[in-house]
């Protein structure tokens, strides 16, 4: 069964917004643990408009479950990667003043780069992940650079779920099935929600991680925390 790692960034945006530390990050990361969530994941950005380093370093020993940390290697994520030393690191393309991950890497270009942040971290036994479209060849690239897996950037997915979900689909599985052939792990990640999960999984069943935050933060604005964390796990039974 896959894996929901609940991405934490927009209860920090919220946070951040008044100053002070309401709603409490950690607090919230150790609930979504107590309500069944399987990792928590974090993005700190340059600026930390949301995650900041310091949260980082306070949620690592307090996690029972796995933590994921995303971001652009550059020299200071390489070293708070290494400091902290996350069960996973997933690298993604983004420029600094990105609102959020809208591509995934060419693998191709960057391939001399990402093999050599990738020898870095898995020296320190962290497992590696690279943020890729859902294009065979980047994912066949991207196993050259010695990761351990990929994670399919699913927001086209999403926006084309509503239109034609078959269609929309057809990519990530044949990228999915090149990830499987290639022997790699598969994480899938941006703008899913309980509205696309559930047919994404039933369609290539062998993703072993889903990241999601937006979406699941807006639900639990309704629903509660708990109940949305159960509700996103269902979509994986």
């Amino acid at each position: 069964m896959a894996k929901l790692s609940v991405n934490i960034n927009k209860v920090a945006t919220i946070r951040n917004a008044r100053g002070g530390n309401n709603p409490d990050i950690l607090k919230v990361a150790l609930d979504c643990e107590r309500f069944g969530a399987d990792g928590i994941t974090v993005h700190p950005r340059p600026d930390e408009r949301h995650i900041r380093y310091s949260d980082v370093y306070a949620l690592r020993p307090q996690l029972s479950t796995e933590f994921n940390i995303e971001g652009y290697p550059s020299a200071s994520f390489i070293n708070l990667v290494l400091d902290v030393k996350p069960h996973q690191v997933t690298l993604v393309p983004d420029s600094p003043e990105q609102i959020t991950s809208n591509a995934g890497w060419n693998t191709e270009v960057n391939q001399a780069f990402l093999s050599e942040v990738i020898a870095t971290f898995k020296k320190e036994g962290i497992r590696t992940s690279i943020f890729v479209d859902a294009d065979a060849r980047m994912v066949e690239y991207a196993a050259a650079t010695g990761c351990d897996r990929v994670e399919l950037y699913t927001e086209p997915y999403a926006t084309n779920y509503v239109i034609d979900r078959d269609k929309a689909i057809k990519p990530f599985c044949e990228a999915a099935k090149k990830a499987r052939e290639l022997g790699l792990g598969l994480n899938v990640g941006h703008d899913l929600s309980l509205e696309n999960l559930r047919y994404l999984y039933e369609t290539i069943p062998w993703i072993d991680e889903a990241s999601i935050g937006h979406a699941l933060i807006c639900d639990a604005l309704y629903l509660g925390l708990k109940t949305t964390i159960e509700q996103y796990k269902k979509c994986f039974s």
